[in-house]
């Protein structure tokens, strides 16, 4: 099913696992099909503009009311509070999987981020490493979730059905929503981004006019799937910051049909339809974000994120690395698979950097004498995939982040090879 509603809030979609589980013509019938009941499931306030709202109507065998009291896990999430600050440009190596039995919450590590997890806007990241199924449920009460695998592939079973995404691929779940990750290889790795703002969407296109970067119909809904097993679940939610739990009766997985446009989705990035100078010049990495969450500033997003993917590159007399830069915005890169072509080394998948507000970065020492005196031809970055989560709030790393041994204690240096070329006597 396509994910239209991403560039326009207005379309809505539906769902039934069972012929006739789902309504016709009212929302909230006195008696729903198959004896189910009817639960609304919103991701914005009731009074929002229409092209804003998101929501979706569930027809499920239990209602989620149903549950006993959240009790607090003695294990809470990897990472620890948030580090000293530090304004400068940090550099992580990949993290390890565990060698012990870690599902996907066990293996969630907080590294940034620019806010608690109480407030309205901001976001926080972390890195997740697993070598088992989730056996549990869970749902985060904090914000909605971009998963990034960068390593194995994944089986989502989620509320309103199920997803499976590989590297090269992404998936967003609503704030809220209830699902397991299942493992279908031996071990998983990759990165989280969790938006407490507003949700995301595909960016405008502006004067590149109606075609272009993401395209609406390459976003994919699950369909409706259902459990029903009876036996014991153990339901954990991520409320503030930390992890509590319940044990329920039956499966929160139990909707057998529904429609809205409050839905989690998938999209492969290989899709993307990358854009770029034919002319000259190196333009702006604002052409590559895939999906957005913006603030009330227009055009100042709480969160970009924002793909390098294979392209060719063509422009004239031109510098083609990214040019050294000082941003507004916060970056914190990753790396799925191949190089990226800023840096020549150091930069290894499943690892990570943070440049901060007005933080001095660019290509490396050998990346930018190779740029200046290469010969210029058309040529086509090829077999890599980069990407970044970009944020107008600075984002501070966790304790974990500035203690772990997997920070490059010297990132500065790749810097430091560039030689001193000026001459004032020659042009």
């Amino acid at each position: 099913m396509n994910l239209e509603y991403l560039s326009g809030f207005g379309n809505e979609f539906a769902s039934e696992a069972l012929p006739g589980a789902l309504p016709v013509g009212q929302n909230s019938p006195q008696k729903a099909p198959y004896g189910l009941y009817t639960e609304l499931f919103s991701g914005t306030a009731f009074t929002m503009a229409r092209s804003e709202a998101r929501r979706t109507w569930l027809y499920r065998i239990q209602p989620s009311a149903n549950h006993p009291a959240f009790v607090k896990l003695e294990r809470q999430l990897a990472g620890g509070p948030l580090g000293a600050v530090t304004p400068n440009r940090l550099r992580w190596n990949p993290l390890e999987i565990p060698s012990e039995p870690t599902d996907f919450i066990d293996g969630l590590v907080g590294m940034v981020a620019n806010c608690g997890s109480e407030k309205p806007s901001g976001i926080s990241i972390y890195h997740y490493r697993a070598n088992r199924s989730m056996e549990r449920v869970f749902f985060n009460a904090d914000g909605e979730l971009l998963i990034v695998p960068e390593q194995g592939r994944l089986r989502i079973a989620t509320e309103l059905g199920v997803l499976e995404v590989a590297p090269l691929e992404i998936v967003v779940l609503p704030r809220g929503l209830k699902f397991r990750v299942e493992l279908l290889d031996a071990q998983a790795r990759g990165y989280v981004a969790e938006n407490h703002g507003a949700p995301l969407r595909l960016p405008d296109l502006g004067p590149i006019g109606s075609n272009g970067l993401a395209n609406p119909r390459d976003f994919l809904t699950p369909v409706a799937h259902y459990e029903d097993p009876k036996q014991p679940t153990t339901l954990v939610q991520k409320f503030l910051g930390e992890l509590w739990a319940c044990e329920l009766d039956h499966s929160p997985l139990n909707v057998v049909a529904w429609h809205g446009n409050n839905v989690p989705y998938k999209y492969d990035l290989r899709r993307f339809n990358t854009l770029g100078t034919v002319s000259f010049d190196h333009p702006d990495p604002s052409i590559f974000t895939v999906l957005t969450s913006p603030t009330s500033t227009h055009g100042l997003a709480n969160l970009d994120f924002v793909i390098f993917p294979p392209r060719w590159m063509v422009a004239e007399n031109t510098f083609r690395p990214p040019w050294f830069h000082r941003n507004l915005m916060n970056e914190y890169m990753g790396l799925i698979s191949g190089a990226y072509d800023a840096k020549a080394e150091g930069f290894l998948p499943g690892g990570a950097s943070l440049h901060s507000c007005m933080s001095a970065h660019g290509p490396d020492g050998e990346t930018c004498t190779k740029a200046i005196n290469v010969e210029l031809a058309p040529h086509k970055i090829d077999n890599t995939m980069a990407f970044m989560f970009e944020t107008s709030q600075v984002l501070r790393p966790t304790q974990f982040a500035l203690e772990c041994p997997q920070l490059q204690p010297s990132y500065d240096a790749c810097w430091a090879s560039l030689p001193a070329t000026f001459n004032p006597n020659r042009r």
